[in-house]
Protein backbone atom coordinates (compact mmCIF):
# COMPACT_ATOMS: atom_id res chain seq x y z
CA UNK A 1 0.00 0.00 0.00
CA UNK A 2 1.30 3.14 -0.85
CA UNK A 3 2.18 6.23 1.04
CA UNK A 4 -1.44 7.75 2.05
CA UNK A 5 -2.35 11.43 1.25
CA UNK A 6 -1.56 14.14 3.59
CA UNK A 7 -5.64 14.57 4.25
CA UNK A 8 -6.60 10.79 4.03
CA UNK A 9 -7.97 8.84 6.83
CA UNK A 10 -6.54 5.92 7.71
CA UNK A 11 -7.57 3.04 10.60
CA UNK A 12 -5.33 1.05 12.20
CA UNK A 13 -6.36 -1.69 14.16
CA UNK A 14 -4.13 -3.87 16.91
CA UNK A 15 -2.78 -7.99 16.24
CA UNK A 16 -1.58 -9.66 19.00
CA UNK A 17 -0.03 -13.73 18.85
CA UNK A 18 -2.97 -14.74 21.46
CA UNK A 19 -6.04 -13.85 23.43
CA UNK A 20 -5.41 -11.14 26.37
CA UNK A 21 -6.22 -7.72 27.51
CA UNK A 22 -6.81 -5.93 30.60
CA UNK A 23 -9.83 -8.12 30.96
CA UNK A 24 -8.66 -11.20 29.90
CA UNK A 25 -6.17 -13.54 31.54
CA UNK A 26 -3.38 -14.66 28.91
CA UNK A 27 -4.68 -17.78 27.71
CA UNK A 28 -3.25 -20.64 25.00
CA UNK A 29 0.07 -20.76 23.96
CA UNK A 30 2.45 -17.89 23.72
CA UNK A 31 2.17 -17.97 19.90
CA UNK A 32 -1.50 -18.71 18.71
CA UNK A 33 -1.11 -19.14 14.91
CA UNK A 34 -5.41 -19.51 14.37
CA UNK A 35 -5.89 -16.56 16.47
CA UNK A 36 -3.05 -14.52 15.00
CA UNK A 37 -4.67 -15.38 11.70
CA UNK A 38 -8.06 -14.85 12.65
CA UNK A 39 -7.54 -11.41 14.39
CA UNK A 40 -5.94 -10.10 11.44
CA UNK A 41 -7.95 -11.21 9.07
CA UNK A 42 -10.80 -9.94 11.05
CA UNK A 43 -9.13 -6.35 10.44
CA UNK A 44 -8.74 -6.88 6.75
CA UNK A 45 -13.10 -8.31 6.53
CA UNK A 46 -13.80 -4.74 8.98
CA UNK A 47 -11.57 -2.10 6.75
CA UNK A 48 -8.48 -1.86 8.61
CA UNK A 49 -5.59 -0.03 6.67
CA UNK A 50 -3.27 -1.51 9.41
CA UNK A 51 -2.70 -3.38 12.19
CA UNK A 52 -0.07 -2.78 14.89
CA UNK A 53 2.19 -5.61 16.09
CA UNK A 54 3.56 -4.34 19.33
CA UNK A 55 7.04 -4.67 20.70
CA UNK A 56 7.77 -5.70 24.46
CA UNK A 57 11.24 -7.22 26.17
CA UNK A 58 9.73 -10.58 26.79
CA UNK A 59 6.75 -11.04 24.01
CA UNK A 60 7.38 -12.48 20.32
CA UNK A 61 9.43 -10.10 18.12
CA UNK A 62 7.39 -8.40 16.34
CA UNK A 63 8.79 -8.38 12.44
CA UNK A 64 8.36 -12.03 12.41
CA UNK A 65 5.16 -12.10 13.97
CA UNK A 66 4.11 -9.14 10.98
CA UNK A 67 5.80 -11.45 8.32
CA UNK A 68 3.02 -14.48 9.30
CA UNK A 69 0.29 -11.71 9.52
CA UNK A 70 0.85 -10.52 5.91
CA UNK A 71 0.81 -14.08 4.76
CA UNK A 72 -2.41 -14.93 6.17
CA UNK A 73 -3.74 -11.37 4.61
CA UNK A 74 -4.20 -10.02 1.41
CA UNK A 75 -3.67 -6.04 1.22
CA UNK A 76 -3.76 -5.22 5.35
CA UNK A 77 -1.18 -3.21 6.02
CA UNK A 78 1.61 -3.53 8.82
CA UNK A 79 2.42 -1.00 11.71
CA UNK A 80 5.38 -2.81 13.30
CA UNK A 81 6.84 -1.75 16.53
CA UNK A 82 10.31 -1.20 16.76
CA UNK A 83 12.55 -0.09 19.72
CA UNK A 84 16.04 0.97 18.40
CA UNK A 85 18.92 -0.10 20.32
CA UNK A 86 19.16 -3.75 19.86
CA UNK A 87 19.71 -4.26 16.04
CA UNK A 88 21.80 -2.36 13.77
CA UNK A 89 20.00 0.75 12.28
CA UNK A 90 21.60 -0.11 8.58
CA UNK A 91 20.78 -4.28 9.32
CA UNK A 92 17.16 -3.41 10.86
CA UNK A 93 16.45 -1.08 7.56
CA UNK A 94 17.50 -3.76 5.47
CA UNK A 95 15.18 -6.10 7.37
CA UNK A 96 11.98 -3.96 6.96
CA UNK A 97 13.11 -2.76 3.56
CA UNK A 98 13.09 -7.09 2.46
CA UNK A 99 9.66 -7.51 4.16
CA UNK A 100 8.02 -4.49 2.07
CA UNK A 101 9.05 -6.30 -0.71
CA UNK A 102 7.94 -9.54 0.38
CA UNK A 103 4.21 -8.27 1.62
CA UNK A 104 4.11 -5.99 -1.75
CA UNK A 105 4.63 -2.51 0.38
CA UNK A 106 2.44 -3.01 2.99
CA UNK A 107 5.44 -2.15 6.00
CA UNK A 108 5.20 0.77 8.09
CA UNK A 109 7.26 0.86 11.13
CA UNK A 110 6.39 2.34 14.58
CA UNK A 111 9.58 3.63 16.76
CA UNK A 112 9.13 2.89 20.22
CA UNK A 113 12.00 4.51 21.98
CA UNK A 114 11.04 2.92 25.53
CA UNK A 115 9.84 5.05 28.55
CA UNK A 116 10.91 2.56 31.53
CA UNK A 117 13.93 1.52 32.75
CA UNK A 118 12.90 -1.40 34.46
CA UNK A 119 11.45 -3.27 31.05
CA UNK A 120 14.57 -1.75 29.31
CA UNK A 121 16.97 -3.19 32.00
CA UNK A 122 15.13 -7.00 30.95
CA UNK A 123 16.77 -6.26 27.48
CA UNK A 124 20.28 -5.29 28.75
CA UNK A 125 19.66 -1.36 27.64
CA UNK A 126 21.08 0.89 30.57
CA UNK A 127 20.99 4.19 28.63
CA UNK A 128 19.11 7.23 30.31
CA UNK A 129 16.12 8.56 28.18
CA UNK A 130 17.69 11.39 26.70
CA UNK A 131 20.11 9.19 25.46
CA UNK A 132 18.16 6.96 24.55
CA UNK A 133 16.12 9.50 21.99
CA UNK A 134 19.68 10.74 20.99
CA UNK A 135 20.23 7.18 19.78
CA UNK A 136 17.19 6.79 18.25
CA UNK A 137 17.51 9.79 16.38
CA UNK A 138 20.42 8.25 14.90
CA UNK A 139 19.25 5.05 14.48
CA UNK A 140 16.53 6.87 12.07
CA UNK A 141 18.91 9.38 10.53
CA UNK A 142 20.73 5.75 8.95
CA UNK A 143 17.65 4.16 8.30
CA UNK A 144 16.56 6.97 6.14
CA UNK A 145 19.88 6.71 4.21
CA UNK A 146 20.03 3.26 3.92
CA UNK A 147 16.52 3.50 1.71
CA UNK A 148 17.53 6.57 0.15
CA UNK A 149 20.89 6.15 -0.52
CA UNK A 150 22.04 5.89 -4.35
CA UNK A 151 26.01 5.42 -2.88
CA UNK A 152 27.50 4.10 -0.16
CA UNK A 153 27.40 6.35 2.65
CA UNK A 154 29.64 7.52 6.00
CA UNK A 155 27.80 7.88 8.95
CA UNK A 156 29.57 8.92 12.50
CA UNK A 157 27.40 9.73 15.15
CA UNK A 158 28.15 9.14 19.04
CA UNK A 159 25.92 5.68 19.12
CA UNK A 160 27.10 4.23 15.26
CA UNK A 161 29.58 4.64 13.12
CA UNK A 162 29.18 3.47 9.52
CA UNK A 163 31.99 3.11 6.63
CA UNK A 164 30.62 2.57 3.21
CA UNK A 165 27.02 1.51 4.37
CA UNK A 166 24.47 0.60 1.53
CA UNK A 167 21.63 -1.17 0.87
CA UNK A 168 20.72 -2.73 -2.73
CA UNK A 169 17.15 -3.57 -1.36
CA UNK A 170 14.86 -0.23 -1.03
CA UNK A 171 11.35 0.21 0.01
CA UNK A 172 8.86 -0.44 -2.50
CA UNK A 173 7.72 3.00 -2.77
CA UNK A 174 9.42 5.60 -3.74
CA UNK A 175 8.34 7.81 -0.55
CA UNK A 176 9.84 5.05 1.64
CA UNK A 177 8.59 3.20 4.61
CA UNK A 178 6.08 5.45 6.57
CA UNK A 179 8.11 6.23 10.20
CA UNK A 180 5.15 6.59 13.04
CA UNK A 181 7.06 7.72 16.04
CA UNK A 182 5.70 8.52 19.37
CA UNK A 183 6.61 9.96 22.93
CA UNK A 184 6.24 13.65 24.39
CA UNK A 185 9.15 14.54 26.02
CA UNK A 186 11.34 17.54 24.92
CA UNK A 187 13.96 14.79 23.87
CA UNK A 188 11.28 13.16 21.90
CA UNK A 189 9.64 16.27 20.58
CA UNK A 190 12.65 16.82 18.73
CA UNK A 191 13.10 13.26 16.78
CA UNK A 192 9.59 13.56 16.03
CA UNK A 193 10.04 16.62 14.22
CA UNK A 194 12.71 15.24 12.81
CA UNK A 195 12.09 12.19 11.41
CA UNK A 196 8.22 11.49 12.40
CA UNK A 197 5.94 10.64 9.19
CA UNK A 198 3.11 10.19 11.13
CA UNK A 199 3.15 11.57 15.46
CA UNK A 200 1.22 9.63 17.13
CA UNK A 201 -0.77 10.58 20.31
CA UNK A 202 -2.61 8.01 22.98
CA UNK A 203 -6.31 9.19 24.08
CA UNK A 204 -6.47 12.41 25.77
CA UNK A 205 -8.55 15.39 25.93
CA UNK A 206 -8.88 17.76 22.41
CA UNK A 207 -7.05 20.19 25.01
CA UNK A 208 -4.26 18.33 25.42
CA UNK A 209 -4.20 17.23 21.74
CA UNK A 210 -4.46 20.58 20.11
CA UNK A 211 -1.48 21.49 22.50
CA UNK A 212 0.38 18.79 21.78
CA UNK A 213 0.24 18.74 17.66
CA UNK A 214 0.93 22.39 17.84
CA UNK A 215 4.52 21.63 19.87
CA UNK A 216 4.90 18.64 17.02
CA UNK A 217 4.11 21.37 14.34
CA UNK A 218 6.39 23.76 15.96
CA UNK A 219 9.43 20.72 16.19
CA UNK A 220 8.93 19.68 12.77
CA UNK A 221 8.88 23.17 10.97
CA UNK A 222 12.85 23.76 10.98
CA UNK A 223 13.19 20.66 9.19
CA UNK A 224 10.25 21.93 6.36
CA UNK A 225 8.40 18.98 7.62
CA UNK A 226 4.39 18.50 7.65
CA UNK A 227 3.76 15.27 9.83
CA UNK A 228 0.31 13.47 9.97
CA UNK A 229 -1.16 12.89 13.62
CA UNK A 230 -2.48 9.69 15.15
CA UNK A 231 -4.62 9.31 18.04
CA UNK A 232 -5.78 6.02 19.97
CA UNK A 233 -8.70 4.70 21.82
CA UNK A 234 -10.72 2.30 22.85
CA UNK A 235 -13.79 2.60 21.86
CA UNK A 236 -16.87 0.47 24.13
CA UNK A 237 -19.46 0.75 21.90
CA UNK A 238 -23.56 -0.93 22.77
CA UNK A 239 -26.94 -0.22 20.87
CA UNK A 240 -27.28 2.56 23.14
CA UNK A 241 -25.68 5.01 25.53
CA UNK A 242 -26.74 4.22 28.71
CA UNK A 243 -25.85 0.12 27.42
CA UNK A 244 -22.53 1.54 26.42
CA UNK A 245 -21.84 3.17 29.68
CA UNK A 246 -22.85 0.30 31.87
CA UNK A 247 -20.38 -2.04 29.54
CA UNK A 248 -17.76 0.78 30.24
CA UNK A 249 -17.82 0.41 34.39
CA UNK A 250 -18.09 -3.64 33.90
CA UNK A 251 -14.72 -3.28 31.88
CA UNK A 252 -13.62 -1.38 35.19
CA UNK A 253 -14.37 -4.05 37.35
CA UNK A 254 -13.15 -6.53 35.16
CA UNK A 255 -9.91 -4.97 35.12
CA UNK A 256 -9.64 -4.21 38.76
CA UNK A 257 -10.35 -8.45 38.82
CA UNK A 258 -7.87 -9.28 36.26
CA UNK A 259 -5.22 -7.29 38.48
CA UNK A 260 -6.34 -8.75 41.29
CA UNK A 261 -5.90 -12.23 40.14
CA UNK A 262 -2.54 -11.28 39.23
CA UNK A 263 -1.49 -10.21 42.12
CA UNK A 264 -1.04 -6.30 41.22
CA UNK A 265 -1.35 -4.07 43.48
CA UNK A 266 -1.92 -0.06 42.95
CA UNK A 267 -0.34 0.83 39.57
CA UNK A 268 3.47 2.18 40.19
CA UNK A 269 4.03 6.05 39.34
CA UNK A 270 4.63 5.51 34.91
CA UNK A 271 8.30 6.74 33.95
CA UNK A 272 7.12 8.17 30.57
CA UNK A 273 5.20 11.34 29.78
CA UNK A 274 2.35 10.37 27.84
CA UNK A 275 1.46 8.11 30.16
CA UNK A 276 1.58 10.98 32.64
CA UNK A 277 -0.51 12.85 30.18
CA UNK A 278 -3.31 10.05 30.41
CA UNK A 279 -2.84 10.37 34.06
CA UNK A 280 -3.38 14.03 34.31
CA UNK A 281 -6.34 14.19 32.11
CA UNK A 282 -8.15 11.27 34.29
CA UNK A 283 -7.01 13.68 37.30
CA UNK A 284 -9.78 15.89 35.89
CA UNK A 285 -12.41 13.65 36.38
CA UNK A 286 -13.13 10.02 34.64
CA UNK A 287 -15.74 11.60 31.83
CA UNK A 288 -14.76 14.00 29.81
CA UNK A 289 -15.31 15.95 26.37
CA UNK A 290 -18.91 13.59 26.89
CA UNK A 291 -17.48 10.51 25.82
CA UNK A 292 -13.49 10.20 26.90
CA UNK A 293 -13.44 7.91 29.90
CA UNK A 294 -10.48 7.83 32.00
CA UNK A 295 -10.98 5.56 34.74
CA UNK A 296 -9.38 2.56 33.04
CA UNK A 297 -5.79 4.35 32.39
CA UNK A 298 -6.15 5.73 36.33
CA UNK A 299 -6.68 2.01 37.31
CA UNK A 300 -3.66 0.77 35.53
CA UNK A 301 -1.56 3.86 35.75
CA UNK A 302 -1.98 4.51 31.96
CA UNK A 303 -0.37 1.57 31.08
CA UNK A 304 0.18 2.31 27.19
CA UNK A 305 -3.48 2.80 25.36
CA UNK A 306 -6.13 2.60 27.73
CA UNK A 307 -8.48 5.81 27.62
CA UNK A 308 -11.79 4.61 25.92
CA UNK A 309 -14.64 6.40 23.72
CA UNK A 310 -18.01 5.37 25.13
CA UNK A 311 -21.76 5.65 23.15
CA UNK A 312 -23.13 4.28 20.49
CA UNK A 313 -20.78 3.61 17.22
CA UNK A 314 -22.52 6.50 15.72
CA UNK A 315 -21.93 8.82 18.83
CA UNK A 316 -18.04 7.70 18.71
CA UNK A 317 -17.83 8.43 15.22
CA UNK A 318 -19.08 12.16 16.12
CA UNK A 319 -16.00 12.21 18.87
CA UNK A 320 -13.77 11.11 16.33
CA UNK A 321 -15.08 13.64 14.30
CA UNK A 322 -13.61 15.90 17.16
CA UNK A 323 -10.41 15.24 17.29
CA UNK A 324 -10.57 14.76 13.11
CA UNK A 325 -10.88 18.60 13.23
CA UNK A 326 -8.13 19.13 15.34
CA UNK A 327 -5.67 17.80 12.27
CA UNK A 328 -6.19 13.82 13.78
CA UNK A 329 -5.80 12.13 10.07
CA UNK A 330 -4.75 8.08 11.59
CA UNK A 331 -7.23 6.53 14.49
CA UNK A 332 -5.48 3.41 16.16
CA UNK A 333 -8.39 1.35 18.18
CA UNK A 334 -8.55 -1.66 19.66
CA UNK A 335 -11.10 -3.13 22.10
CA UNK A 336 -10.94 -4.59 25.17
CA UNK A 337 -12.70 -8.05 23.88
CA UNK A 338 -10.03 -7.82 20.95
CA UNK A 339 -11.22 -10.24 18.28
CA UNK A 340 -14.97 -9.52 18.95
CA UNK A 341 -14.55 -5.49 19.32
CA UNK A 342 -12.57 -6.02 15.95
CA UNK A 343 -15.29 -7.45 14.22
CA UNK A 344 -17.38 -4.72 15.86
CA UNK A 345 -15.54 -1.76 14.89
CA UNK A 346 -15.54 -3.02 11.29
CA UNK A 347 -19.13 -3.42 10.68
CA UNK A 348 -20.14 -0.38 12.92
CA UNK A 349 -18.00 2.01 13.52
CA UNK A 350 -15.58 2.09 10.86
CA UNK A 351 -18.36 2.85 8.18
CA UNK A 352 -20.15 5.15 10.69
CA UNK A 353 -17.07 7.57 10.90
CA UNK A 354 -16.68 7.19 7.08
CA UNK A 355 -20.21 8.15 6.59
CA UNK A 356 -20.20 11.33 8.29
CA UNK A 357 -16.86 12.34 6.44
CA UNK A 358 -18.84 11.67 3.29
CA UNK A 359 -21.67 13.57 4.45
CA UNK A 360 -19.38 16.46 5.35
CA UNK A 361 -17.42 16.74 1.70
CA UNK A 362 -21.08 16.50 0.39
CA UNK A 363 -22.30 19.48 1.97
CA UNK A 364 -19.27 21.36 1.55
CA UNK A 365 -19.81 20.45 -2.19
CA UNK A 366 -23.43 21.77 -2.27
CA UNK A 367 -22.45 24.80 -0.81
Amino acid sequence: MSPLPPDAIEFIGYVAPRHVSEIHLASGPVIDRDYLRLLAQAHEWGGFDRVLVAFHSTAPDSILLAAQIAAVTERLGLMIAHRPGFTAPIVAARQFATLDHLTGGRVAIHVITGGDDRELAQDGDHLTKDERYARTREFLDIARLSWEAAAPFDYAGTYYRIADGFSEVKPVHPAGIPVYFGGASPAALAVAGRHADTYALWGETQEQVRDLIARVRAAAAPHDRSPRFSLSFRPILAATEEQAWARAESILARTRAIRAARGLGPAATPQNEGSRRLLAAAAQGSRLDRRLYTAIAMETGAAGNSTALVGTPEQVAEALLGYYDHGIRTFLIRGFDPLEDAIQYGRELLPAFRDLIARRGRAAEAA
